[in-house]
């Protein structure tokens, strides 16, 4: 299978300096060890020049992943959503129960899967995804949307019902993912960072990038990660920010944007 190209994905920076003394760990393994599927996020939006000095204090028992001899993957997603944009406007207002649908690209090894997340009354994330075929990626196939519908639909989670879900935002960037042993939990950096809407009809493609901003985000259960604790000690807070949310608000003025404000003012306006 050929890869997705790669002039199709930011470069990025590869942390490999301020990681080089930490192990690795395989895929197999981390997902063993660290599926987390049902899970607690906290994101932090941490300024590129200021990320070397948190990843500086890690414990010398992290360890990050590697596949193949690559410790930082691209990536590539593709948001879906009804017209009316009920994905994005659950996030806007917010809604207790809201849902969030991609497909999800690994660019390196050409893998792409279809992932549906939902968040349920007490704010725990779970992910379902299905293996997706990579020339699909852009569209929600009969399958895909029989796959949706069903999660969905498990989750008690409406708005989708007789709407078409199309494509909306796609995302680049390159992502490093870190295993805490300590806590069995991950943390990811996502570098490189690039949002474009969909071009429709007569609409024009918008494109926003951010090279000089990382993303890092913890994954674990109800207690904070030795990475959650590290960002504190450095001053860096966890953020309300969503890839697909605060990315699409950035990009159409026209968008509700309140839960976002800080993060917008600070980082992408």
């Amino acid at each position: 299978m050929s890869a997705v190209p790669m002039s199709a994905v930011p470069t990025g920076v590869v942390l490999d300096v301020p990681l080089a003394g930490l192990g690795t760990i395989g895929l197999a393994e981390l997902t063993d060890r660290a599926g987390l599927l049902t899970r607690i996020d906290r994101k932090y939006v941490v300024p590129r020049s200021e990320l070397d000095a948190v990843l500086v204090d890690l414990d010398p028992g992290v360890r990050v992943l590697d596949i193949d001899g690559v410790r930082s993957s691209a990536y590539e997603s593709v948001y879906f959503d009804t017209p009316e944009l009920t994905s994005f406007l659950m996030a806007a207002h917010p809604r207790r129960r809201r849902f969030k649908i991609r497909t999800r690209t690994y660019v390196d090894s050409a893998q792409s899967y279809l992932e549906v997340k939902t968040r349920g009354g007490r704010g725990v994330t779970v992910k379902d995804r299905l293996p997706y075929p990579i020339g699909d990626r852009a569209t929600l196939t009969t399958e895909g949307r029989r796959y949706t519908d069903t999660v969905l639909d498990e989750a008690d989670i409406t708005g989708t019902e007789g709407q078409d879900l199309v494509p909306t935002l796609t995302t680049r960037y390159r992502r490093t993912t870190l295993f805490l042993p300590e806590s069995s939990s991950r943390a990811t950096i996502d570098t490189g960072l690039s949002w474009s809407t969909v071009r429709r009809g007569s609409t024009p493609q918008l494109r926003l990038d951010r090279p000089g901003l990382s993303i890092v985000e913890t994954k674990s259960g109800s207690r904070a990660s030795a990475v959650d604790r590290i960002l504190w000690a450095h001053g860096h807070r966890p953020a309300t920010i969503s890839k697909y949310g605060t990315g699409l608000a950035a990009l159409r003025s026209d968008l509700p944007d309140n839960k976002w404000a800080p993060v917008l003012r600070r980082y992408f306006r």
